[in-house]
């Protein structure tokens, strides 16, 4: 363990214990195509080599995009690394700007690319960058493809300067740059260090039990997230074989062909493998349908390590014998854990799942924290439903005055690239402050209790900015109030007072009975306002589009607590007393 200091240390590690046959597998044209530990790393100083005839000098940066996660980009990124270049992972769903800005402010020299829709992207601002080329995946017609830089380091007479390169890589050498949701300005570069990504591999793995040199995963989480990134570092270096899934459509057909023992994802994810299996059992009728939802609401109960007492526990193992054999079954058939990362789990599925034989550990963590901060584990007591588990080694928590959650460790970023301003507003000290209120437990359990900003995740991990959408809503004269809500649900949605003067005088116009306790419930209304939001969601992302409103039933003021004193919105407090709106929008 002590050998691993630096990101490409894993492959090596990988291949002198547990020397895989399969360390990578990526469907191509209907097949699973495998390369071993051994190809992975051949490929790997191919690359290196074809690199450093391309002119990369250590310190260089190179941009990779990729729709999906494929084995390539694992290939390209211990090439870069290797060199002491360093990569930068670019989300492909941004926008050509962001594409622009990012590869500008990084001083991205080349970039990989996944297939045609991203190049045609990235041809519209390739000009106004400083890209010497552009490297394919797939096969692009008129584009360079990424075996021409394998094919450029087939001759191995270089190799004695990738191992001087490789030397020369210390643990606290930048290793890549991660950009931030861009949703309060412009992006910002997380610099992450070789030893930070590192240090959370190694501890986390002391979390996450697998059968080391024998388990499988499958991977879907975009690889530019560093949340999958770690996670398909800590499987190298855990002997896990590892497969790519094709699509969030294609999950279920690939959980069904991998048969994984382990899988990541968001909530969002897990929310939506929820709802399939709850549809599909709403088509039983009679005995079979009773009892599957027996066995849910059973699920919904569920505590660990028998809290519950014995008589549940002998129910439970009815339920998973006549019902949840079958979800398992529905999902490979072997999945023995899922990880939870990115955004809030929603209790219920945590007990659900848990209860099915398949747990959920919920983790959390930032990009600035490499990612992992604390994570559960069913071993050692060490699992709590409601909560993001233990801290992790080496890491330390300490709750400030307000609830802030604050953290010290090796995994904490080395800062934003260029930017000491934006650093040394989030730096006390040794000291990263997350943004998150927070709590830890008599048990050393911590709980997020609520965001210090106002911005939240979807359970699909997508950063919403509430602010932002709250004003340009609010430019409708239907509207005199409004909140953005949706933290860790899949969707944004709003809770809507009406401005009521308007809204009379509207209904005079076309002859529709106003009365202030009724008018909400008014179809004709409510398709108006939904037109107003359809028109202003156009200005959004399809994440931050809200896709469900309640008009509430009274108005908002400081008296009744909505309001404070200079009329900005007490947003727990309106939550609170529209928990019922709020339930109807999300639930029914």
């Amino acid at each position: 363990m002590a050998d691993i200091t630096r990101l490409f240390d894993f492959p090596y590690h990988q291949l002198e214990t547990y020397n895989l046959n399969k360390a990578f597998t990526t469907k191509y044209n209907g097949e699973w195509f495998s390369i071993s530990t051994q190809e992975y790393i051949n490929q790997a100083n191919a690359i290196s080599r074809g690199l450093l005839r391309l002119g990369v000098d250590p310190n260089d940066k190179i941009a990779v995009i990729s729709t999906t996660n494929r084995t390539e980009w694992n290939v390209v990124d211990i090439g870069i690394l290797q060199i002491g270049a360093q990569n930068v992972p670019i989300y492909p769903t941004i926008s050509k700007e962001d594409y622009e800005y990012i590869l500008n402010h990084s001083e991205s020299t080349y970039c990989f690319v996944s297939d045609q829709d991203i190049v045609e992207k990235l041809n519209a601002i390739k000009g106004n960058t400083k890209l010497k080329g552009v490297y394919t995946f797939d096969e692009v017609t008129g584009e360079s493809n990424w075996k021409d830089v394998l094919e450029l380091g087939k001759d191995d007479s270089n190799q004695d300067v990738v191992e001087d390169r490789k030397k020369q890589v210390k643990p606290h050498d930048l290793a890549t740059l991660i950009y931030t949701s861009g949703t309060t300005g412009t992006p910002k570069g997380v610099m992450l260090s070789h030893n930070n990504i590192v240090s959370n591999v190694l501890d986390s793995e002391k979390r996450v039990p697998f059968d080391y040199g024998k388990s499988k995963s499958l991977s879907f989480l975009p690889v530019c997230h560093v949340f999958e990134r770690m996670i398909l570092y800590l499987y190298q270096f855990c002997g896990v074989e590892i497969y790519f899934a094709e699509s969030i459509e294609a999950m279920s057909d690939n959980l069904k062909e991998v048969k994984p023992n382990v899988m990541t994802a968001v909530p969002r994810l897990y929310e939506k493998v929820y709802d399939k299996i709850v549809a599909k059992g709403s088509e039983l009728s009679g005995v079979k349908k009773a009892l599957f939802f027996w066995a849910i609401d059973l699920g919904l109960k569920y505590e660990p390590y028998g809290v519950n007492g014995w008589w549940y526990e002998k129910q439970l193992k009815l339920a998973r014998k006549l019902i949840f054999s079958k979800w398992q079954e529905g999902l490979g058939g072997n999945l023995e854990l899922m990880v939870s990362g990115s955004a809030a789990l929603q209790p219920r599925l945590t007990r659900v799942f848990a209860a099915a034989g398949m747990p959920i550990m919920e983790g959390y963590g930032l990009t600035e924290t490499s990612p992992v901060i604390s994570v559960n584990d069913q071993r050692n007591n060490g699992f709590k439903i409601g909560t993001v588990g233990r801290i992790i080694d080496n890491v330390e928590v300490k709750i400030a005055e307000d609830g802030e959650i604050l953290v010290k460790g090796p995994n904490v970023m080395q800062g934003y690239y260029k930017d000491a301003d934006k650093t040394a507003e989030v730096m006390s000290g040794d000291y990263f402050h997350t943004g998150d209120i927070g709590e830890i437990d008599s048990d050393g359990f911590l709980k997020i209790t609520d965001r210090k900003k106002e911005i939240f995740k979807t359970s699909g991990g997508k950063y919403v900015a509430p602010a932002l959408l709250e004003n340009e809503f609010k430019q409708s004269r239907f509207i005199e109030q409004i909140m953005v809500i949706g933290e860790g649900e899949k969707m944004p949605a709003a809770l809507i007072q009406i401005n009521y003067e308007f809204v009379e005088e509207w209904a005079k116009r076309h002859n529709i009975e106003f009365s202030n306790g009724t008018i909400r419930e008014n179809q004709k209304l409510k398709d108006r306002i939904q037109e107003e939001i359809d028109s202003a969601n156009k200005k959004f992302g399809k994440w931050e589009q809200i896709k469900k409103f309640e008009i509430t039933p009274d108005v908002w003021t400081i008296d009744g607590g909505h309001l404070t004193p200079t009329m900005k919105m007490r947003r727990k407090i309106i939550k609170e007393k529209y928990k019922g709106l709020i339930e109807k929008i999300y639930r029914s």
